[in-house]
């Protein structure tokens, strides 16, 4: 079977027993394998900041991974939340860093996990002249410093 098939019989059979009923589309792209869920109940499935579809994220992928223990990482959405977020939160990290460059003043973005840093550093590359850093700790969420290069130098 399929995993991202195993995924949403998974994900399906959280949902019902939930409560919830939804449409899942799936989907493939650079990240990997993805699960989009269509629901008129998608404020609930989301949560506040997208909390419940992490959550929902997790727990499908501790069970496929206990079935599958090969398959992939699949991701969770409700109504293209997530992609809507991520979209965003790249042109806000471009928008940023364009203003490092202007005004040369360091700037930092709202604490991210792990995952949305990542899209952050990845959007941040593509300006020329900025460098981007966060601090080391245990801290699930931490902020992106974003300073202009040689700034610190002189």
């Amino acid at each position: 079977m399929n995993d991202l098939v195993a995924a949403g019989k998974i994900l399906s059979a959280m949902l019902e027993k939930l409560g919830f009923e939804v449409e899942l589309e799936t989907s493939e792209n650079e990240d990997g394998p993805c699960l989009n869920m269509i629901s008129e109940d998608s404020s609930y499935l989301i949560g506040k900041h997208g909390d419940r579809l992490e959550d929902l994220q997790y727990l499908m992928n501790r069970i496929l991974v206990k079935h599958y223990p090969d398959s992939p990482r699949v991701r969770v959405d409700c109504d293209h939340y997530r992609a809507n977020q991520e979209k965003q939160l790249r042109e806000t990290a471009i928008q940023t860093a364009s203003q490092v460059i202007e005004d040369g003043k360091a700037r930092k973005l709202k604490p991210l996990n792990a995952y949305y840093r990542r899209l952050a550093y990845n959007a941040i590359m593509q300006v020329e002249g900025v460098k981007a850093t966060s601090p080391n700790g245990r801290s699930r969420y931490k902020r992106i410093s974003i300073e202009k290069v040689g700034a610190t130098d002189s």
